[in-house]
């Protein structure tokens, strides 16, 4: 489990594909304290350290990951989010992230409010993805609070430590991003759905 506070940031050095897997190295300020087979969130995907080479580890994601999320996009160089699960005595700073992508989304809108940013994104049409203002929203793997809800859309405010210390100062219109929404909301939308079939 996570919980969204990005630890750092990791750069893609070089991807390897084999068969309908996609293995990715990444070189961050703490590969020397990885441990293979340790679970490690990328934008928000966990993903299972296979190898470790020098100041380099290497994760494979699968054809399902690639296809539900953003990873198989990123470029050489390109940064990505990062943070190791939670520690079983560990403070609880954000909210509960899974590490399981729901979907992409894409930022349609960037507005600067005198110190903070606001984004907007939209994703897919899904009965089971919901946001609501003041809710829980994970993009990239950060825990955010929902500012804007409406139907498959929502806007998040960045502040100047977030937006420096994430990705998000690579946003533009256009970037897509891994969005999971809010595991209570999930089930809440399920047991409706349940209900009323």
């Amino acid at each position: 489990m996570f919980t969204g506070i990005i630890e750092s940031l990791g750069t893609l050095e070089k991807t390897k594909a084999e068969g309908s897997n996609l293995h990715l190295s990444f070189s961050c300020d703490f590969s020397s304290e990885l441990k293979i087979d340790q679970s490690l969130a990328h934008n928000g995907v966990c993903l299972t350290v296979v190898a470790i080479n020098g100041n380099q580890y290497t994760v494979t994601a699968i054809e399902e990951t690639l296809n539900r999320s953003n990873l198989g996009a990123i470029q050489i160089g390109e940064r990505v989010n990062l943070e190791r699960c939670m520690a079983a005595n560990g403070r609880f700073d954000g909210h509960i992230v899974q590490g399981h992508v729901d979907t992409v989304g894409i930022c349609d809108e960037i507005i600067e409010r005198d110190g903070s940013w606001e984004y907007f994104f939209n994703y897919p049409k899904n009965s089971e993805h919901l946001t609501v203002s003041k809710g829980s929203i994970t993009v990239n793997g950060v825990s955010l609070t929902v500012v804007h809800s409406e139907a498959n859309r929502f806007s998040v405010a960045i502040i100047p430590y977030t937006h420096e210390h994430t990705n998000f100062h690579q946003f533009k219109v256009g970037s897509k991003v891994n969005l999971e929404f809010d595991i209570v909301g999930k089930y809440v939308a399920r047991m409706m759905a349940a209900q009323n079939s």
